[in-house]
């Protein structure tokens, strides 16, 4: 091998570490979107609840009996946090199998 072929081969392992990079950051961008798309069904199930009967209501499952939410159960992990009928829940999807920053 050559002083030419070397640096070629440098450069082709340097890109393809950088374009493996990139679609890791791509998979976890995607990831944070969805759990954003869980996270905001279930605050507008919420307030159209809020809307329709003057409460918020005090867990997700009301939301899927009455709203009709549904979201991938087996997937995500929901944590909804009911204060008082007149404030907003607090609301944490993460995708199950997913570290905490």
């Amino acid at each position: 091998m050559n002083r030419r072929d070397v640096i070629k081969l440098v450069i082709f392992a340097a890109v393809l570490v950088c374009a493996l990079l990139l679609i890791n950051r791509i998979d976890i961008a995607q990831g944070t979107a969805e759990n954003e798309i869980v996270r905001d069904a279930i605050r507008n199930a919420a307030v159209t609840c809020y809307a329709v009967e003057g409460a918020y209501p005090d867990s997700v499952d009301y939301l899927r009996e009455h709203y009709r939410l549904a979201y991938d159960e087996n997937r995500y992990l929901v944590t909804y946090e009911a204060f008082a009928s007149n404030r907003i829940p607090d609301i944490y999807v993460t995708e199950r199998g997913q570290k905490l920053p």
